[in-house]
């Protein structure tokens, strides 16, 4: 009672000491929210914010406000700033007083990411126990490269990251059919297109990084599937050293051709089990596969887990580059695929993996099972029944007929061997909302064993953090960008996840990441775009997972100026690094530690004859604007050998390497920068062949870096992609493409029929991967030069404008440019990129051509972008004539891809050559090739479209030219690229000789 009392007149004192709150009335509140929603606004969009509600005193007040404010992206600066802001507004009594902001049920400075936090925040929050730090006891990841030539040490070696690509395709049971989720606009669908961000571009980098990404989509694109199993003959053998090999626990095998909901292949088969060695003979697993054509290839393992297993179990890989090896912690993943990477195999029947018992520790379990090679076709089946739904009607299975890549989760779960309950909540009655819970109820599957969960069943895998990267919905008619929104969820669990950790370390992630993508685009490409709110929102990919998740909802798919920038890859590529470097920033400060951000690509590679039978391949690096730690420290070498593959690498301090050759052979060489934050994307491939009987030697130069989006058009009626004009340029191949777009009519905009709203397009290409820049040209080109007899040596045309590389001395230079064209990107705020003839360029040509050189050029825009280019000058022009000898005679010159030599010269065989003029897998699209008309004296048409007789090659004797107005590249027949390089190279080093 005593105590009772004192606590009454102790609260009794403090109230006498607080003002009321009205001394802060309705005017002076209505202001302290109009500047609040002005200070939100600049940054978000749409930002509103109301006050609920004030408690104030001379000491303190604390202002209740609407969720709006909860979507500013919080920094100490900011938010000092912020209060100060509010604090001008108040009556003079309460301008002393400490100002606390209140929104979605937390004072914001509690909002702010831990990464953003200086030391006396961050130990402020820790005495309060605000902040429980994560753990990671396992003291070996998932999967360990072991046979890369760096490790990353501030990177994100021993993370694991859950990560998928939104929707796919799945079964509508309402429908009776299999359908996208999402709709089919700007030559895409959102199944696809997220895919073309998560898959070529965001799941390397965090490789790169030192990351285990797990997906639960089918990762690779491959159409071909091939299964390799110690329970079918001929696909499987030991070889046994003194520790024998024996039964193990059930695995995979693969029974049936199609499977129903229930059927699980990893409980219709067995495993083997050997003990650990650390010396001596070994005991080995052989998988051996008949590879159905020449290829990459994902490859990926099964084994069975237990915690007696070894956590180094030595996988190597066989592949046309050597061999790769991987140490796997079986410890953890047992009973599901455990992706290893992807590799270029030759066709026919070969030993694609091993695996021995040698290990750290001796005694430890080495489990052996499957392994999985490509990703091959859906084989889930749903029962499909007639239309007429009527007693006795006629049913039978069906899968979707579509590569598994195309699918949604739901199915690659079940494939994957997860158990029903992960892959079908709904119990097999709604796909859709199946796919979208699975995912989620798979990152807990992944973690359940590990400290994330350490009461739950799962495979052990301690994920540090999920992300659903999606895009959405939604028109502007006015050509505004819809932008960037992101969801997290706090409240589940009373907003602690296992172990004690706040919720809120949800929200860190979705504010850094979020933040990056918008600060990086902005200064990049776009400075108006929009960045949407920070929503705490029960969506369930949010809301179940177990460790810190975040939902991206990168753009509009339905909003044309969102779409522009979107369907470039250099937009995919800057989106992904953003959303790598803040997944960086997001787990680094969860640690505690120190990050390095991994390098950009080098530039300016070349490859040239050095004394001694050997070649010195250079290159410069690339400095990051936007991230000041990205400076490489060192590189890696990768080398190819005639037709095989490239090799693991080898580590070099400076930017050059000098190497030997074998005289008759073809090397191809890329590069890749590294520090201690990973290792960069690789450059292009350079190439050279020392022949041994050379007739001379030929610097190849490749002027064609151009990837975009296709050529599109904004105007008061119409909007779209024009791909029959310039359809773009994929970065090496394109997942996302559909089909091409066929309504442009601006006023379908806000029509709610997708199949015939603006952007609607055909779906003919759904199932297919489209080819683009392989950057790999060089070598493409030097295999027909080295065939006619020639040396060739060769560089970027980076290096060549640069002055590092001098066409001077070489017999004749063959310059690539493929589908360069000048180029911007979505509304063209920052300009063009991607000019055919740059003016370094030129000038470097007008000094070869003057001292007696001789030049072949071949591309589809080498006359369009010099005469109706973005930046085209009367300079162009006249360099076109005067040196190159031809002059413009109109664009998208044929449509079906045939060409006929027509001169009688003696030089040129009389032959008709096709081009690819349609979507491959393989080539890029030629769709608007050039016709040319000669200029000056002594030049002369070579080639003429077969369809029309426009000139499609122009020579010059005088001048020592050869142009064709579409790319060399792209003709089909290896056999006629041999002949058709032959024939130029003798006609312009005649011509030179005379």
């Amino acid at each position: 009672m005593k105590n009772r009392l004192l606590y009454i007149l102790l609260l009794l004192g403090l109230c006498g000491q607080e003002v009321s709150a009205a001394g802060i009335d309705g005017p002076a509140r209505r202001e302290i929210g109009r500047t609040l929603t002005r200070i939100v606004a600049r940054e978000v969009a749409g930002g509103y914010v109301r006050i609920e509600g004030v408690d104030a005193s001379r000491k303190r007040v604390r202002i209740y406000t609407s969720v709006g404010l909860s979507y500013y992206p919080f920094r100490e600066e900011n938010l000092r700033a912020m209060r100060d802001s509010v604090r001008l507004l108040m009556p003079p009594e309460f301008r002393k007083a400490d100002i606390e902001l209140y929104s979605d049920k937390r004072e914001v400075g509690e909002l702010i990411p831990m990464a953003c936090r200086t030391g006396a925040e961050y130990r402020k929050l820790l005495r309060k126990k605000k902040i429980v730090p994560f753990t990671n006891r396992s003291e070996r990841p998932l999967v360990t490269r072991s046979s890369a030539p760096v490790v990353p040490s501030q990177g994100l070696a021993g993370r694991h990251i859950a990560l998928w690509q939104s929707h796919g395709r799945y079964f509508d049971q309402p429908q009776n059919r299999w359908k996208w989720q999402r709709s089919q606009l700007w030559q895409t669908c959102e199944d696809l297109y997220t895919q073309s961000y998560v898959l070529p571009y965001l799941v390397p980098m965090l490789e790169n990084a030192g990351a285990c990404v797990m997906l639960p989509r089918e990762r690779d694109v491959q159409k071909y599937e091939i299964l390799a199993d110690n329970d079918a003959a001929g696909q499987y053998r030991e070889e046994e050293g003194p520790e024998k090999w024996q039964p193990g626990g059930m695995g995979f095998a693969h029974v049936q051709q199609v499977y129903t909901t229930g059927q699980n292949p990893f409980r219709d088969g067995t495993t083997r089990r050997v003990r650990s060695v650390t010396g001596g003979a070994e005991s080995r697993a052989v998988w051996t596969a008949d590879i159905p054509e020449r290829g990459e290839y994902a490859v990926y393992v099964s084994y069975d887990s237990t915690p007696q297993n070894a956590d180094d179990a030595q996988y190597t890989v066989h592949h046309l580059g050597g061999d790769s090896s991987f140490a796997v912690n079986q410890t953890m993943g047992g009973g599901t695929w455990i992706y290893l990477g992807r590799f270029l195999l030759d066709a026919g029947s070969q030993e694609v993996v091993t695996l021995t018992n040698r290990s750290r520790q001796a005694g430890r379990i080495v489990s052996a099972d499957a392994v999985k090679i490509g990703g091959g076709y859906g084989n889930i089946a749903r029962t499909v029944c007639d239309s007429l739904r009527r007693p006795g009607m006629v049913c039978h299975l069906e899968t979707s007929g579509y590569p598994r890549f195309c699918e949604g989760a739901r199915y690659w779960l079940q494939w994957a061997g997860f158990d029903e309950k992960v892959y079908s909540p709904k119990e097999n009655r709604d796909d859709y909302k199946d796919d979208y819970m699975s995912r989620a109820h798979w990152v807990n599957a992944l973690t359940g064993g590990s400290e994330r969960m350490p009461d739950s069943a799962g495979l052990r895998i301690p994920v540090d953090m999920a992300l659903a990267f999606h895009s959405d919905a939604g028109v502007r008619l006015n050509d505004d960008i819809i932008g960037t929104l992101g969801i997290f969820y706090t409240r589940e669990n009373k907003g602690k996840f296992e172990g004690g950790a706040d919720r809120y370390r949800s929200r860190d992630l979705t504010d850094i990441v979020m933040t990056q993508i918008v600060e990086d685009i902005r200064s990049t490409y776009e400075p108006a775009w929009s960045r949407r709110g920070l929503w705490n929102r029960a969506y369930y990919e949010a809301r179940v997972p177990g460790v810190p998740t975040m939902l991206l909802e990168l753009l509009s798919h339905q909003n044309f100026a969102d779409m522009r920038y979107g369907s470039d890859p250099r937009f995919k590529f800057l989106v992904s690094r953003a959303v790598y470097k803040g997944i960086l920033r997001y787990i680094s400060s969860q640690y505690g530690l120190p990050y390095v951000v991994q390098p950009l690509p080098v530039e300016s590679l070349a490859v040239q004859f050095a004394e001694g039978g050997k070649a010195a391949v250079t290159w410069s690096p690339v400095m990051d604007s936007l991230e000041t730690t990205a400076a490489p420290t060192g590189y890696v070498v990768y080398t190819r050998i005639d037709d095989g593959g490239f090799d693991n690498g080898r580590y070099v301090d400076k930017p050059c390497l000098l190497t030997a050759q074998e005289p008759g052979r073809i090397y191809s060489y890329k590069v890749t920068a590294v520090n201690e934050g990973g290792e960069s994307f690789p450059c292009e491939t350079v190439a050279a062949c020392r022949m041994p009987d050379e007739k001379g030697t030929v610097l190849i130069v490749n002027g064609f870096d151009r990837v975009s989006a296709p050529l599109s058009v904004r105007a008061d009626s119409l909007a779209g992609f024009y791909t029959d004009i310039d359809g773009g340029v994929p970065d090496r191949q394109d997942i996302s493409f559909i089909g091409a777009q066929h309504v442009f009519d601006m006023q379908m905009a806000k029509c709610e029929v997708d199949s015939i709203a603006l952007g609607a397009c055909a779906c003919d290409y759904e199932t297919e991967v489209i080819g683009g820049n392989t950057f790999d040209y060089p070598a493409l080109h030097g295999r027909s030069v080295a065939g006619a007899g020639y040396s060739f040596c060769s560089a970027s045309v980076r290096a060549v404008e640069r002055g590092e590389v001098s066409p001077d001395g070489y017999s004749a230079v063959d310059l690539i440019l493929g589908e360069q064209r000048s180029t911007t990107i979505g509304r063209g705020v920052t300009g063009y990129a991607f000019k055919t003839f740059s003016p370094e360029l030129q000038a470097v040509l007008r000094r070869y051509m003057a001292g007696g050189g001789a030049l072949f050029v071949s591309g589809s825009y080498v006359a369009t972008d010099l005469w109706t280019g973005g930046e085209a000058s009367d300079d162009d022009r006249r360099f076109a004539e005067e040196v190159l000898h031809y002059t413009y005679d109109g664009g998208r010159a044929a449509q079906r891809g045939r060409v006929r030599v027509v001169t009688s010269h003696p030089g040129f065989s009389r032959d008709e050559y096709r081009y690819v003029n349609e979507y491959r897998p393989d080539r890029y699209r030629v769709e608007s090739p050039d016709a040319l008309r000669p200029a000056g004296a002594g030049a002369f048409s070579v080639m003429r479209y077969v369809e029309n007789g426009r000139t499609a090659g122009v020579a010059s004797e005088a001048g020592g030219t050869f142009v064709m107005g579409f790319p060399f590249e792209s003709i089909e027949s290896d056999v006629q690229r041999d002949r058709l390089m032959r024939d130029v190279l003798d006609f312009l080093l005649k011509q030179k000789d005379r």
